[in-house]
């Protein structure tokens, strides 16, 4: 089956399309997936400035979350059609929207809500595909943190491997799934990603830049050891046990600028390296004490240098390679996983692994907005696939 996997991260500045061929080998536990290839857009300039003034802690309106629900989702079906046209000669079966999260609505290491927006119609109306959406509210409704989702296909392609393997995503915020060596898996948001970076890197450009290209300014700056001690001996949510889950509704740029009150003058560069160091401490400080082997790392972050650097010295002797080396493009990976999603979904299998999440079971994810051929799912196979082979195509496209 040909499915395409749409995701925005909570960078939110584009919108990406994953192609893939995936086949389930039921006897075998393990589902096929060819990488057919990706295409990138960005939000358009007015949709990315109303979903950034309308995203926590701003105020906003309903007529604002109508707006941006009808907006993204025509943003999503434009690339659908685009991926479908360009990855899949017209053939693509299924859509899986991951959506763009906009709350996601969590107290005292509990999450209560989470909501993504991206109306699936828009999607399957222009596609003609049925379309799964909506993922996260199951796991939570279940008793779940409804992140970090990616986890179950993590845990997917980690199996059998030697040692203890991890998997890290470094969007806007950085999460990690760990295969502990005879012990239970485990997943869990370790904290800010790309976000404060991102959000100091706007506050001192007065918005022109929406990001440290490269890493230049921090690599042209020093880390402040106090500031840093501070940021990480403030901040409660470093020390909750796993699993936990965060947002930007908590790391964002007024949280930074809570944090920076009273610090003195502060050289940009100087700010940019402390925060880099944050990111990369915040998720060494994670992965330590499980003592992870080798981490395969994906997102946005991978294109950092300076942060991949400082990442590698705070792991020390664990292996930091790309999540290519497992045969997913690290810019493409999560895309990549809410296609799988979606395909078990279409299957009637679980979406979860509840110890990784904190659901209380596995759960099907999503809802299912049929699309404009005769819905007819797949029967259910009898038992849940264990693993996730990537057998490279002939050619694999990636256009922006």
């Amino acid at each position: 089956m040909r499915v395409i996997g749409l995701m925005s991260g909570t960078s939110y500045d584009a919108v990406d399309a994953a192609a893939a061929d995936l086949e389930l080998c039921a006897e075998e536990g393990t589902v096929r997936l060819v990488p057919l290839g990706m295409v990138s857009e960005p939000y358009p300039a007015d949709v990315r400035a109303a979903l950034a003034a309308a995203l926590p802690p701003a105020a906003t309106t309903l007529a604002e979350v109508c707006r941006l629900d009808t907006r993204i989702g025509q943003a999503f079906a434009a690339l659908a059609s685009r991926a479908d046209r360009e990855l899949c000669a017209g053939r693509a079966e299924l859509v899986a929207s991951h959506g763009q999260t906009v709350y996601h609505w969590a107290e005292e290491g509990r999450v209560h809500g989470t909501l993504q927006l991206g109306e699936p119609a828009w999607i399957a109306e222009r596609s003609g595909c049925p379309v799964v959406s909506g993922f996260r509210p199951r796991d939570v409704a279940a008793g779940g943190q409804g992140a970090p989702l990616v986890s179950l296909i993590d845990l997917m392609l980690l199996r059998g491997r030697p040692g203890v393997p991890a998997a890290l995503n470094i969007g806007g915020i950085a999460n990690v799934t760990v295969v502990p060596a005879g012990g239970e898996p485990l997943a869990f948001d370790t904290g800010p990603g790309n976000a404060l970076i991102d959000a100091a890197v706007r506050d001192l450009s007065c918005g022109e830049l929406a990001y440290d290209a490269d890493g230049a300014l921090a690599a042209a700056g020093r880390v402040h050891e106090g500031l840093l001690e501070a940021l990480l001996s403030g901040e409660p949510y470093y020390r909750l046990p796993p699993p936990r889950t965060t947002g930007k509704e908590l790391f964002h740029a007024g949280y930074l600028r809570a944090r920076l009150a009273g610090t003195g003058d502060l050289r940009p560069q100087d700010l940019l390296a402390t925060l880099t160091r944050l990111t990369a401490r915040t998720v060494a400080d994670a992965l330590r004490p499980l003592a992870a082997t080798e981490v395969f790392v994906s997102g946005g972050g991978v294109r950092n240098p300076v942060l991949m650097a400082m990442l590698r010295e705070e792991l020390g002797g664990a292996a930091v390679r790309g999540s290519q080396e497992l045969g997913l493009p690290a810019e493409a990976k999560e895309a990549y996983a809410f296609a799988v999603l979606g395909y078990l979904t279409l299957h009637g299998l679980p979406g979860n692994d509840p110890g990784c999440t904190g659901a209380t079971g596995p759960r099907v994810l999503g809802s299912l907005t049929p699309g404009s051929r005769p819905l007819r799912l797949p029967a259910r196979p009898d038992r849940a696939p264990h693993t996730l082979t990537v057998r490279a195509p002939a050619t694999v496209r990636a256009t922006a």
